[in-house]
């Protein structure tokens, strides 16, 4: 697919997309993870208005189930000029990133926005990060994510005789990095690269993020350090953990 996106009569836009359609299972916290309470907000609008504090992003646009009815509860206001709303999450993270960039090109955004897709559940994310990546891959031929190169021994596991997991192999860390939110692509690359993963099962199965759907076309996304404290609210400790880093980080934009 060609990169080319030379022209003199345009600026490129930056949108971002927040995918908001998921249950959080795995989270434990009794309803889907973006609208447990964190410091006294959801984790979503926690979220929202890091995002809205970046002045170069165009609007946020998030993505929610159709059969959603608590977001305006919990985020109330949010919808406006900058702050947009779509009910067309879908089965996985994928569909919902690919309904909403068609949501982005029915509300105005061209293929060569940048649309930065971020999750809900990173809600300690700070604008200057954001500006960060914007900086790095805003010339840049593919575009981009954060990420942290990992500090961590890493075990491939396998099961044991009596089904507990039990190390197979130490992998080597080295070059290896965990990739983190906001990931930030053209809308006329990551469109076609979503939806030809999501046309192929076996291909979908290894699509984690918008990055593999990018790196499946055969581009080399840029790697910008991110921060430890951006990391995504999963299992049940880490809303313990974002409230105590809320309680003692300053929030300066």
């Amino acid at each position: 697919m060609s990169l080319t996106y030379a022209s003199h009569d345009f600026q490129p836009r930056c949108f971002a997309l927040v995918p908001c359609a998921g249950v959080g299972e795995r989270a434990g916290v009794g309803g889907p993870k973006q609208y447990h309470p964190v410091a006294g907000r959801a984790v979503v609008a926690h979220t929202l208005a890091a995002l809205a504090a970046v002045a170069r992003i165009e609007a946020t646009l998030v993505v929610l189930s159709p059969t959603d009815t608590q977001f305006e509860q919990w985020v109330p206001g949010f919808e406006g000029a900058r702050g947009w709303v779509a009910r067309v999450g879908g089965a996985s993270r994928a569909e919902s990133v690919v309904n909403g960039l068609q949501e982005l090109l029915a509300r105005g955004a061209q293929p060569h926005d940048w649309v930065m897709v971020h999750d809900a559940a990173r809600c300690l994310l700070r604008p200057q990060w954001v500006d960060r990546l914007i900086d790095v891959c805003e010339d840049d031929e593919v575009g981009g994510l954060l990420a942290l190169p990992v500090p961590d021994t890493l075990k491939a596991a396998c099961v044991g005789t009596q089904g507990e997991a039990r190390v197979d192999a130490t992998v080597d860390r080295a070059a290896k990095w965990a990739a983190q939110t906001p990931q930030m692509f053209r809308l006329g690359l990551l469109r076609p690269a979503l939806m030809a993963a999501l046309a192929d099962p076996d291909q979908a199965a290894l699509i984690t993020d918008e990055a593999s759907a990018i790196e499946a076309l055969g581009h080399q996304p840029r790697l910008v350090p991110g921060d430890f404290e951006n990391f995504k609210l999963t299992w049940p400790g880490d809303f313990a953990l974002a409230e105590r880093l809320m309680s003692t980080i300053a929030q300066v934009p």
